[in-house]
């Protein structure tokens, strides 16, 4: 079976963003580095509401997915978001927002 390429398609890498970006403690702490610049594991790990390793695993998987960096000084991870990462979302919006402006619009005036 042939997999179908919809004009949407961003591609594996992009999967990774979306799967990154589907888990709540992710999106907060990715906005947090937004908002706040670069932070320590510990910083996150204060705001998060969660442990240390799972604030690992979430930075991790962040990291993966192309949305933050990470550097190392001494035992101390710091990260910084990258909002380049955020990229193919936008890209991905921008082909179906117009997509969809396009087919609901007409629905909204049916009944005018």
């Amino acid at each position: 079976m042939t997999k179908v390429k919809f004009r949407g398609d961003l591609g594996a890498s992009s999967d990774s963003l979306f799967k990154a970006l589907s888990d709540g403690t992710r999106r907060a702490l990715l906005e947090y580095l937004v908002r706040e610049g670069e932070q320590n594991v510990v910083a996150l790990t204060a705001v998060a509401g969660v442990s240390q390793p799972m604030v690992s695993r979430h930075m991790g998987k962040l990291k993966r997915a192309g949305l933050v960096t990470a550097r190392r000084t001494g035992r101390e991870t710091w990260f910084a978001a990258r909002t380049k990462g955020l990229g193919p979302v936008v890209q991905w919006m921008a082909i179906y927002g117009a997509l969809w402006s396009q087919r609901f619009t007409p629905m909204e005036h049916a009944g005018d």
